[in-house]
């Protein structure tokens, strides 16, 4: 399965999770690939949510649209956990917004992508966390 089409099924599963307020991403009628996407995503979501809120000065996370949160957070787990290059990730999380969101999302994301992608990785991440 294209990495593009894993993508879109993860987006599905978070999204869906997201909405209804699940405890867990449910990953039965997903490919693999797709089923890691959005279970890594969905498992680092409070760590996610936390650097998107800090980037994204003006919005919370829980008063962005639903769509463009959980692309925003698909696509900065693509970054700080799974080594995906920063200007990739971010292209394709621009083109999910363009064709599942609106008009608008493409540049939302791109900015708060960016945003992430300039600051680089979270503290808690390069040395270890608090425990570390």
């Amino acid at each position: 399965m294209a990495r593009e089409e894993a993508r879109v099924q993860a987006l599905g599963a978070l999204y869906a999770t997201d909405v209804l307020s699940r405890d867990e991403v449910d990953v039965s009628a997903i490919s693999a690939r797709a089923a890691a996407l959005a279970s890594g995503t969905w498992d680092h979501k409070a760590e996610l949510d936390a650097l998107i809120e800090s980037v994204a000065e003006t919005w919370r996370v829980d008063r962005m649209p639903a769509v463009d949160r959980n692309i925003i957070r698909l696509a900065a787990f693509e970054i700080l956990f799974n080594g995906l290059s920063k200007a990739i990730a971010i292209d394709e999380a621009v083109e999910l917004a363009k064709s599942h969101s609106t008009a608008k999302s493409g540049a939302f994301v791109n900015g708060v992508l960016s945003a992430i992608a300039e600051r680089g990785r979270m503290p808690e991440l390069e040395d270890g966390g608090a425990d570390g």
